[in-house]
């Protein structure tokens, strides 16, 4: 029998609400923490617990960073639709961490990848994580019209971001699935604020990423982005071009929340699918 993970993307995506409704499909948690409590990355902690979007219970993944990260990470907001709907001031840059104590330090994709080879994890869980990065790496060079290896670390390389997208790496090694297959994503409209100004929803990054990759979007009147430039890299990887078709039996669903309060339920649901006849 034929299973397929289905991502119901209704209200967006983002990483955090990826790893969140794997988890709660049944993703190895504890794994999960011991591998990256390995890759001494050191500057954040998890959070793990429940909420409720619009009454439905979900799965509250987060990524915590230590104040110092935190402070410093609001010195260098970019333009990449990063303070929204989702993750508030997530997937910042942080090379201001080391700043204080080595000068500027500036890390590439490159630099990231070595970052992801310290964490304990399954060569293709490696090689899907990296995927991601090099997908979010290149809509960022086209997004700031510079080259791939000029995107620097704190444009990609943010703590959060790499526990986010490694995260999501290790958690699909959990689940057994045949196949993947991705609902349409849903986008707000209007705008957000960033280091140089006013951008427009959907944020450079996600747009570049939808049309490199085919993915559809169908756009709403709700104010607010709900598409990350990381949650659309994470589709764009899984993205197949299917669709759900036929008569399936639901054998385990996961929901992962986001963290603003939309007038809908702000959350990703994850259904694990067996194909009857």
């Amino acid at each position: 029998m034929k299973r397929i993970l289905y991502l119901e993307c209704n209200s967006g995506i983002s990483g955090d609400m990826a790893v969140g409704a794997l988890l709660d499909l049944g993703a190895d948690k504890e794994k999960l923490v011991r591998a990256l409590d390995a890759s001494q990355i050191g500057g954040f902690h998890l959070h793990f617990g429940r909420t409720k979007k619009c009454g439905i219970d979900a799965y509250d993944f987060d990524v915590h960073l230590e104040e110092e990260y935190a402070e410093e990470s609001r010195g260098h907001r970019h333009c990449s639709g990063h303070e929204d709907g989702h993750v508030h001031e997530k997937e910042q840059g942080l090379e201001a961490h080391e700043e204080h104590r080595h000068g500027h330090v500036h890390r590439n994709i490159n630099d990231v990848k070595e970052i992801l080879q310290k964490i304990p994890m399954g060569e293709n869980a490696r090689a899907r994580a990296e995927r991601v990065f090099e997908i979010v790496a290149q809509a960022e060079a086209k997004a700031h019209g510079i080259p791939v290896e000029e995107v620097h670390f704190h444009e990609v390389g943010a703590v959060d971001s790499i526990i986010d997208i490694a995260g999501f790496a290790l958690c699909m090694e959990d689940i057994q699935a045949d196949e993947v297959i991705i609902s349409p994503l849903t986008e707000g409209r209007g705008s957000v604020k960033c280091q140089h100004g006013v951008i427009p929803v959907p944020v450079p990054a996600v747009a570049n990423i939808a049309r490199e990759y085919a993915l559809p979007i169908r756009f709403t009147q709700t104010e607010g982005e709900m598409i990350t430039p990381t949650g659309a890299a994470i589709a764009a990887e899984l993205f197949s071009g299917k669709k759900l078709e036929g008569n399936f039996r639901i054998a385990k669903i996961g929901i992962g929340a986001g963290n603003k309060d939309f007038p809908h339920a702000n959350i990703l649901r994850a259904m694990l699918l067996d194909k009857t006849e």
